[in-house]
């Protein structure tokens, strides 16, 4: 007799509860959702900062690594093994995961559209919006083709209008904080490319954003294209909204955190969940929650410190841990062995190279039109064709909504990768613009033409360096009426991986790197403080800023100083004092800056280690009444330091003492120097020239000193202890002044004994290299100098 079987209803498996009861209670903590994503995490950020570490010699951006590390987690490699996948990567832990990614990828388009300024869109010059709007359409057409050809070999059965707008959008965009970033690094947002690629990606970045917003609204489900209209007309309707609505509400909050005053935290909480109530709208209405966000960060008020706190407040959290997730997820679903076969791996060349042609034959022929040089041309064309996170986010959209199936998902994640990690070494390769400036010769302080223009490229790190930087200008001014001071002052700024350094890089695309403070209503206090000084003084101020990462910031400082024909250089010592007068470092990093400035400058070189000179404040004129000690062993840095000394001597408020140690007759140095008759004539000239203005003026005077020990030379640098500044020369023949071994060689060895807490707590120093031009300053190494330097100083007086 024949039965019916019943049907065998599908089984699902539990959900995962969240934490587990812990391994001693037998249960494996993988198998709950909080455990295991600690784990994925971990891995996961870990993975990807390793392969960044490894890639950082080729000088790629992050995001290279991150979607290589998800392509590497996923099917296409490790993935390859079901147990790592059941184990790490279980189908039941997705969801967690991708929810979670989700969230961090909300918040980092709420950041980029935080550092998107759409003044500085409109301010954008008819060239660049045309070079921008070419980048656009000729790679859209050239993706009508490609998609032809897909749709009828591997993407078979979607709507073609639907997959020619995602194809479209995916060979046209340009990443523009990707393409800031390699622009930094290369050093090319001074150049007129980097300027206008800048621009160009800006516009670009936007009209991304709408065609991605039109594509989903016509990938959805219903086939009915009224459904695709009421989904535009509402996310027209939700941006309204959010001008209108929501941007007075932001606007009353960011005027509420006044400058110099923490934002309450009401403000923050509010802020932040706006976000994500206009995520969940954007959401309903079916452009996908990552619209609101950046719809949210687009419009909240760029100026004060609002914006940057709130930057402040998420980026480490959300670039750090949960952007990482994004790109694993992404890569969990690459599955590059899916590429197979002939046909599939000239697929891809077509679309790379539909995308390339597209993107550099369309920026080149539009820029060649502008008169740009082929070169400067076709590197323009090439930075237009970064790929990056927003190409993911489309993708990604792309295969959730069914556009897109495995094989033309992974062909374009390629394709995407490909492209950027092209960009660096094919723009190093064709475009290498002159970093020199022209030939001058005042490159030091002391020179014959007394009546010549002093430059000075004067570098700081934050507004604690300012007073003491401009009372210093101050002392320096004279009172030649031809021989005027000239002062750039640079603002030194690490371009480190946050999401913030693309606002500052945002000021540079206005106006170059180092880029000129030019514009009238510039709230920038530190520019404030050196523009008032100017208007009171008859010296030329001109604020500038330096954005790079600080193992590479030196060229910017020493490129800056050839190109404003600088005779010196002044940068902060990398330790400033506490209260309790010991020193405490700012970190290695910048020790490692000034031992390269040191190295490559084309002029001389002081450091500055300040001690407050002159308070805290800035200091009139009629005010200044500073005490100021040139210790003298005869040297050429010596000679600079007394020269620098005999023009401050020049300002009515200063009293110069030069200490002149001479050796007693039974000491000598040892080893002698081959030119000591030459460099004994050049001490004694400007001896001359000291005695002759000590003569003219009262407020000059000198001390000689016959030394045969160091106690000596201790005795009598303390006798001067409570003197305001100390002019030093870096490699004075003098031996050492302490039975510790410096960590500072940079200062020398009277330097250094002068910059410890030992010597004194408010005496400011500034160590002085001068320029030689017999050395080749851009190549030798700092470590032969100061090997150099101790053989002289070891057994000197």
């Amino acid at each position: 007799m024949a039965t019916n079987a019943a049907p065998t209803a599908p089984v699902c498996s539990a959900p995962m509860k969240a934490t587990s009861n812990g391994a001693f209670q037998k249960e494996n903590p993988l198998d709950f959702a909080l455990p295991l994503l600690i784990v994925q995490i971990i891995l996961v950020v870990s993975f990807t900062r390793l392969l960044a570490f490894l890639l950082r010699p080729l000088r790629q951006p992050r995001v290279i690594a991150e979607i290589i590390g998800g392509i590497l987690l996923g099917p296409s490699a490790l993935g390859r093994y079901q147990n790592f996948l059941d184990i790490i990567f279980p189908k039941k832990s997705m969801t967690v995961l991708d929810t979670l990614a989700n969230i961090g990828l909300l918040y980092f388009l709420f950041l980029v559209g935080l550092e998107l300024d759409i003044r500085a869109i409109r301010r954008t010059g008819t060239n660049s919006l045309i070079i921008a709007v070419a980048g656009i359409s000729l790679p859209f057409i050239l993706g009508i083709g490609a998609s032809v050809v897909l749709r009828s070999t591997v993407n078979k059965g979607v709507s073609n209008i639907v997959f020619l707008v995602f194809m479209g959008v995916a060979l046209s965009i340009t990443a523009f904080p990707v393409l800031a970033r390699i622009l930094a690094e290369l050093k090319l947002l001074t150049t007129d490319v980097g300027r206008i690629a800048m621009s160009a990606a800006a516009v670009n970045d936007v009209v991304a954003w709408i065609l991605l917003a039109l594509a989903i609204a016509l990938s959805g489900s219903d086939s009915s294209y009224l459904v695709s209209v009421w989904v535009l007309l509402c996310g027209t309707a939700f941006i309204v909204f959010s001008i209108f609505v929501l941007k007075p509400i932001l606007s009353v909050m960011a005027r509420r955190s006044p400058e110099g005053e923490p934002v309450k935290e009401l403000y923050i909480c509010i802020t932040l969940s706006i976000v994500l109530a206009a995520g969940l709208i954007t959401d309903i209405i079916g452009i996908h929650a990552l619209f609101g966000a950046f719809v949210v960060g687009i419009i909240i008020p760029k100026d004060g410190p609002f914006a940057g706190v709130l930057i402040e407040k998420i980026e480490d959290l959300v670039s750090g841990l949960f952007l990482p997730l994004y790109f694993a997820s992404s890569g969990l679903k690459t599955n590059v062995a899916t590429i197979e076969g002939s046909q599939s791996w000239g697929l891809l060349v077509l679309v790379i190279f539909t995308a390339c042609f597209g993107k550099i034959v369309g920026t080149v022929v539009l820029a060649m039109l502008f008169k740009v040089p082929f070169i400067e041309a076709l590197a323009l064309g090439v930075l237009m064709n970064t790929k990056g996170l927003v190409e993911l986010i489309v993708l990604n959209i792309g295969k959730d909504r069914k556009v897109l199936n495995d094989q033309t998902f992974a062909i374009l994640v390629l394709m995407a990768l490909f492209t950027t990690f092209i960009t660096t070494p094919i723009v190093m390769a064709v475009y290498k613009p002159a970093r020199k400036g022209k030939p001058y010769k005042n490159r030091k302080i002391q020179r014959q033409d007394l009546d010549s223009e002093l430059r000075v490229l004067a570098c700081f790190h934050s507004t604690r360096n300012i007073p003491t930087l401009i009372n210093l200008i101050e002392s320096s001014r004279g009172t030649r009426k031809k021989g005027q001071l000239c002062i750039y002052a640079m603002h030194l700024m690490e371009l480190s991986e946050r999401s913030s350094a693309i606002s500052m890089i945002h000021k540079a695309r206005k106006n170059g790197l180092p880029f000129w403070n030019k514009k009238p209503g510039d709230q920038n206090q530190m520019v404030i403080a050196f523009e008032a000084y100017q208007q009171l003084r008859s010296v030329v101020i001109r604020p500038m800023t330096a954005i790079s990462p600080l193992n590479s910031i030196h060229e910017d400082i020493c490129t800056s100083a050839d190109r404003k024909r600088a005779a010196l250089i002044i940068m902060p010592f990398h330790k400033h004092q506490r209260v309790d007068g010991t020193m405490e470092s700012l970190g290695h990093s910048f020790h490692l800056v000034n031992q390269r400035v040191l190295r490559h400058a084309p002029c001389s070189v002081g450091i500055l280690v300040d001690r407050g000179l002159g308070g805290t404040t800035q200091v009139v004129a009629s005010e200044v009444s500073y005490s100021v000690v040139v210790p003298f062993f005869g040297s050429q840095d010596d000679r600079e330091a007394l020269a620098y000394g005999m023009r401050m001597a020049e300002h009515p408020g200063i009293k110069l003492t030069l200490l002149k140690f001479t050796p007693k007759p039974e000491t000598a140095l040892n080893p002698p120097k081959a030119d000591m008759g030459a460099e004994s004539k050049k001490d004694n000239e400007i001896f001359s020239e000291f005695l002759n203005l000590s003569k003219s003026s009262e407020s000059v005077k000198h001390e000689a000193i016959a030394m045969g020990s160091r106690e000596d030379v201790i005795a009598a640098l303390r006798s001067m202890s409570n003197s305001t500044l100390f002019l030093v020369g870096r490699t004075s023949p003098a031996m050492p002044l302490s039975d510790r071994s410096s960590d500072c060689p940079e200062l020398g060895h009277v330097g250094s004994y002068l910059a410890s807490s030992d010597f004194s707590t408010t005496s400011s120093i500034l160590v002085i290299q001068q320029y030689d031009p017999s050395i080749n300053a851009m190549e030798k190494p700092l470590d032969d100098i100061n090997e150099a330097s101790n053989k002289t100083m070891s057994n000197g007086v």
